[in-house]
């Protein structure tokens, strides 16, 4: 194949607050970087030695002309990145008040990565590369949703990986995030999600994960049977759990696997989970067993929280082995 992986769906220029621990309205200054999760995954599978397409879409603008540069610095394959007259590259202000408290801000009204369309999609060499990764976001609105659709169905043959990437804000009202990817999940191999996702994503009544705070008890309690109930009527299909510092559950038929997270001092949750599923991506398609593949992607996870930035904190594989080998082993 000559190329890894083509991830699809939003792209943002992130403005990161210089100052840690200070109340939004007291930042001083912010460190520009490109976000967005499917392009964060993009970069963090670069780093980790993939050749990573990104399809997005950017404006006609100065913001698109740094996404560009940037990401053609961290090698990802840019040829498909699609610019879209008249449209502007969506904007993410994000805050820093550990160890649990990031405000962000998304300038996503009418952003250019919503207008990708099934012709964009059609140009994609899908025959000539190994794997595709969906945000579940990129279905929320605009063409892009059919893109995205377009691609799903078109993926047979490919490992298909979606992050569900549950962003509340860009639905219309909570129940159509899983009214709209449950039918698309028949083209998907790997679920990767949070335990609010999952049950976002399941659930007729999703409300209860859709405010931006942990699950309650009692729908946690539920999430176990849900996405037993996924894979079961999803042969082949495997469910990648987070829960955070206590590690992921892989689910497949008939089989539960806790892997165990790393302990570090919480710097910066943001960017986490696509620090995650970089090194899960990167070592599944390098031929690693779920265990192992999904050890080495908590420690990119683990190495990502404890530095400032986001996409500029994404580990190197070297990296990601020193933390390793510096935290027991696998």
């Amino acid at each position: 194949m000559t190329y890894d992986l083509i991830t699809v769906g939003r792209v943002n220029m992130d403005l990161f607050s210089q100052q840690v621990g200070v109340p939004f309205e007291r930042i001083q200054g912010f460190d520009a970087m490109v976000g967005g999760s499917p392009t964060n995954i993009a970069i963090g599978t670069s780093r980790l030695g993939l050749r990573s397409i990104a399809f997005t879409g950017i404006g006609d603008d100065r913001v698109g002309d740094f996404v560009l540069r940037y990401l053609n610095d961290e090698n990802v394959v840019t040829d498909h990145v699609v610019r879209k007259s008249g449209k502007l590259t969506s904007l993410a202000l994000l805050g820093v008040e550990p160890p649990d408290h990031f405000p962000l801000s998304f300038y996503r009204e009418d952003p250019a990565d919503i207008h990708l369309t099934v012709d964009d999609a059609a140009a994609l060499p899908l025959a000539d590369s190994a794997a595709l990764l969906l945000s579940g976001n990129a279905f929320s609105r605009g063409t892009c949703a059919d893109a995205c659709r377009h691609l799903a169905e078109a993926s047979r043959g490919m490992t298909t990986f979606m992050d569900l990437d549950l962003r509340p804000t860009e639905w219309p009202e909570p129940g159509s995030f899983g009214a709209t990817l449950r039918p698309v999940l028949a083209h998907v191999d790997v679920v990767i999600g949070t335990e609010e996702e999952c049950y976002a994503l399941l659930t007729e009544d999703p409300t209860a994960a859709m405010d931006g705070t942990p699950l309650p008890d009692e729908a946690k309690d539920q999430v176990a049977d849900l996405v037993r109930r996924l894979v079961a009527d999803h042969p082949g299909m495997h469910a990648v759990l987070k829960r955070g510092p206590v590690g992921v559950s892989i689910v497949s038929e008939g089989e539960w696997m806790e892997v165990p997270g790393f302990t570090v001092d919480v710097v910066n949750t943001v960017g986490a989970g696509d620090a995650f599923a970089s090194g899960l991506i990167a070592k599944r398609l390098g031929g690693w067993d779920w265990y192992n593949a999904a050890r080495f992607a908590n420690a990119c996870g683990a190495i990502e929280v404890t530095r400032h930035g986001c996409s500029v904190a994404l580990p190197t594989e070297a990296e990601v082995e020193r933390f390793i080998d510096e935290h027991g082993g696998m």
